[in-house]
């Protein structure tokens, strides 16, 4: 078996490739890494291989010199270009064009937290890397057409959802952590470990509400809703409680920080001090609310940002890796994203469930078919398939329609460049403002992204 991974200088393998190398199923692969970052691919090469030594898993690691190599014969190609997670422990945060369009829009009027899966922040985002990841897939046409890949990077949702409308691959399937989170959260409401709770949620990645909560077959949802309704809500979840409240389902991710990404309060402040339910005050917002209130420029944003010289960050980069440990076992079920159990499965052949995103058909039956949801999934020999949520209430319905139509605009503009389509996913989506502010907010964003976006003629 052979396993690519693109975008292996990221942080994001680091602590994945330990999974793999604890993952009997996995032993005796060819791990095959590739990165437009070579030093920093070699230094993920050597953690691989003491995690290969000390796991007795006999891998054979190696650094592709470029992207075809890396997945010529490959059964699995592992993304994650771009995202959050992809550059360092701050994720997006230490992207300067990150942080620029973060500044852009909140001078426009429209603030981020995040910006990892809604907003104009996220959408220039998926335009930077629907091309790569484009790219990434034409090269698996032509040198592993039977590979199947399995991305980590966001807007999570959006970019599966270019893949599988735009190239011809195998199969594609996007992996998140939100759910679990949910999950894990959910059962220490209930006092009862989260492998004892079955769950049931509808939505899409990092959008999405539990419509049932059982333990050993006996419905607890009503017991749930009692429990939190006695507790306050713990700190940076206050706004999800009182939503869950008005839509009398429970939202599965419970942190503000995502969720207000998918509603229109971040548009209506009028002052980075206004930023709603404190979260000026903790996580992202209190990284970014310096920005927010003016105190630096773009530029000085980006100076920041990439003020430590590359000599040095490649030492703590090395350091880091050194001090990485082997884990005992690898994550997987409601503790983690379960990336070596989902390969190790599939090339199995084995019949386990794990959560992913993937394409809707029927999943959750109201839904569009070609829609991205985040559902439980069956593997077997030939990748991985949905298993029935049930139908979505109308409320949640009619949100995640919305939702949907945003992410095929977004893909679409992405690929062919069309301004107009941009324009039209930034009047759809919960953070719009009039179209002259958005027309304008839509330039800057474009041109702060200059040289990362041929396809709307913004060469270097």
């Amino acid at each position: 078996m052979k396993i690519a991974c693109v975008g292996a200088g990221g942080w994001f393998f680091a602590k994945r490739l330990g999974d793999v190398a604890v993952t009997e199923g996995l032993h005796g692969a060819t791990i095959a890494l590739y990165d437009i970052d070579r030093q920093k691919a070699d230094m993920t090469a050597r953690l691989a291989r003491r995690f290969s030594d000390e796991a007795g898993a006999g891998l054979k690691v190696e650094c592709a010199s470029s992207l075809a190599e890396a997945v010529e014969g490959a059964s699995f190609v592992l993304a994650c270009v771009g995202g959050a997670g992809a550059t360092g422990p701050g994720g997006y945060f230490e992207s300067p064009t990150h942080i620029g369009d973060c500044a852009i829009s909140a001078r426009h009027g429209v603030y981020h937290i995040v910006g990892c899966t809604t907003g104009p922040v996220a959408m220039m985002a998926a335009f930077r890397c629907i091309p790569i990841y484009l790219d990434i897939c034409r090269e698996m046409e032509r040198h592993a057409p039977e590979a199947i890949i399995i991305n980590h990077a966001n807007p999570m949702a959006v970019l599966c959802r270019a893949m599988n409308k735009h190239a011809g691959v195998r199969g594609v399937i996007g992996i998140c952590h939100g759910v679990q989170i949910g999950i894990r959260h959910a059962a220490e409401v209930l006092e009862v470990e989260p492998q004892e709770l079955d769950a049931i949620w509808i939505g899409t990645n990092h959008y999405y509400w539990f419509t049932r909560l059982c333990v050993g077959g006996r419905d607890v949802m009503a017991e749930f809703w009692r429990r939190v309704r006695e507790r306050d809500p713990e700190p940076g979840s206050r706004m999800c409680h009182e939503l869950s409240e008005v839509y009398g389902h429970w939202i599965v991710y419970p942190e503000d920080d995502h969720a207000i990404a998918f509603y229109p309060f971040l548009t209506q402040v009028r002052d980075p001090d206004e930023l709603p339910y404190g979260l000026g005050e903790y996580g992202f917002g209190k990284a970014m609310a310096p920005y927010y209130r003016g105190e630096k420029t773009v530029e000085e944003l980006r100076q920041q940002v990439a003020s430590v010289p590359h000599e040095e960050a490649l030492k703590a980069y090395a350091e880091t890796r050194e001090q990485a440990k082997l884990p005992d076992k690898a994550e997987g079920g409601v503790m983690g994203e379960g990336l070596a159990d989902l390969i190790s499965n599939i090339a199995h052949g084995r019949r386990a469930v794990h959560i992913v995103n993937i394409p809707n058909k029927g999943s959750i039956p109201n839904l569009p078919a070609d829609a991205i949801v985040e559902v439980e999934g069956v593997t077997d020999s030939c990748g991985v398939r949905g298993v029935v949520m049930g139908e979505a209430p109308l409320v949640l319905e009619a949100l995640l329609r919305k939702r949907f139509a945003w992410h095929e605009l977004v893909a679409d503009a992405a690929v062919k460049g069309d301004r107009r389509l941009a324009l039209q996913a930034m009047m759809m989506d919960e953070r719009a403002t009039p179209p002259d502010r958005a027309s304008a907010l839509l330039d800057e964003l474009l041109q702060n992204s200059k040289g990362m976006l041929p396809q709307f003629g913004l060469g270097a």
